[in-house]
């Protein structure tokens, strides 16, 4: 059998064990710590637009805790991409609301602003403003920012930004986890950099990020007692996963040419086969950090999406369809959704590749090798 290929493995530079051994050394290892001020501090910096940071848990918790700020309750609506994984809408579950999916666009594959504004006067006609909008940047691919941000800014509802597959993306010149109310951060073990496990809140309003950290440190007051006014959650991140996170943005700039260079040497041995289209960053306003390099295969000519990814999977080599939209899982079944097909037909279609930021030019070879020989056959 031939050694694995993984999807988007981590990829460690040579300051996160230095960074967790002080953490050992000082026995600071959680809860919180100095290395969680300093990666908050990292990230502020690198995103710039004057943000604050709150570093969490994971996520999913960063996106729970916005829309708990942004009042989000039982019987609200709140609108969200609809191809996106699970995490992206559990949490409006978890505050008892609905929520009202939206297709994507063919251009960056993320949501449309046409269906939104759709979507909006349709839940207004109904007599339901919906909360807040969720809008996701597929595999770091920049969504159409400008026309977005201002349907939301026309209809005053917040936008909560989910860039978990962004950082290091740009939408003309401004970069991805800066626009919305909120946004939120995924340092996953498969995400650009990792913490192993981890996420953040970002945004330009410092009360929110004050009210993130005091919600996610179990909401306890201010008292030399155990006193609660407000229920909490568990949702801080540790100084030990700080630690590695610090090391990793270190090399963030790094990561994200070792992804771009994946994609653009897939696109370019690739290009002989009529059948695989690229998603390509559909003007200079637009820079991806190209987390996961996807394409779409054309099954006219012979051979499908799944027949790739099973011959891949014969040599040991990890790909994945693209993410099946929230309105076709069966826990959203009865949900609003606005859309024509966009979002079904990408699924049907598409595929992700190995694109993690380790992978050696043999095993780039290796993928490519096996989906010409799909074709070959």
């Amino acid at each position: 059998m031939n050694p694995k290929i993984w999807l988007s493995s981590p990829h460690m530079g040579t300051n996160e064990f230095k960074n967790v051994k002080e953490a050992f050394d000082t026995n600071w290892i959680a809860p919180l710590g100095p290395h969680v001020d300093g990666f908050e501090r990292d990230l502020a910096d690198f995103l710039g637009e004057g943000v604050h940071v709150a570093a969490l848990s994971s996520g999913t918790a960063a996106l729970h805790l916005a829309l708990i700020m942004l009042g989000v309750k039982a019987g609200d609506e709140v609108i969200c991409q609809s191809m996106t994984f699970s995490a992206s809408a559990n949490p409006i579950a978890y505050q008892g609301a609905t929520p009202v999916f939206v297709d994507s666009e063919d251009r960056t594959w993320n949501m449309s602003p046409d269906l939104l504004e759709l979507a909006i006067q349709d839940r207004l006609r109904n007599g339901k403003k919906p909360k807040a909008i969720i809008v996701v940047h597929l595999y770091g691919m920049p969504a159409e920012m400008d026309r977005i941000m201002a349907i939301a800014d026309r209809h005053e509802i917040p936008v909560v930004e989910d860039a978990a597959e962004a950082l290091g993306s740009f939408f003309k010149g401004q970069k991805l986890g800066t626009f919305g109310a909120m946004s939120i951060l995924s340092f996953n073990g498969n995400k650009i950099i990792t913490t192993s496990g981890g996420g953040a809140l970002v945004s330009n309003n410092e009360a929110y990020i004050k009210q993130a950290r005091f919600l996610a440190t179990q909401a306890r007051d201010a008292a030399p007692h155990y006193q609660h006014s407000h229920i909490g959650y568990n949702y801080r991140m540790s100084n030990v996963c700080a630690a590695i996170g610090r090391g990793q943005m270190d090399v963030l700039l790094e990561r994200v040419q070792q992804r771009r260079a994946n994609y653009s040497f897939y696109q370019e041995t690739l290009a002989v086969i009529p059948a695989i289209q690229f998603s390509e960053e559909p003007n200079g306003d637009y820079y991806s950090n190209r987390w996961l390099s996807t394409v779409l295969v054309d099954d006219s000519q012979g051979v499908s999406r799944e027949d790739i990814r099973l011959a891949l999977e014969q040599e040991n080599i990890e790909s994945r369809p693209l993410w099946k939209p929230m309105h076709l899982q069966p826990v959203f079944a009865n949900a609003p959704y606005y859309g024509n097909g966009t979002s079904e037909r990408l699924f049907d279609q598409g595929l992700c590749l190995p694109s993690g930021s380790n992978m050696t030019d043999e095993e780039r070879e290796r993928v490519v090798s096996c989906i010409k020989a799909c074709f070959a056959r």
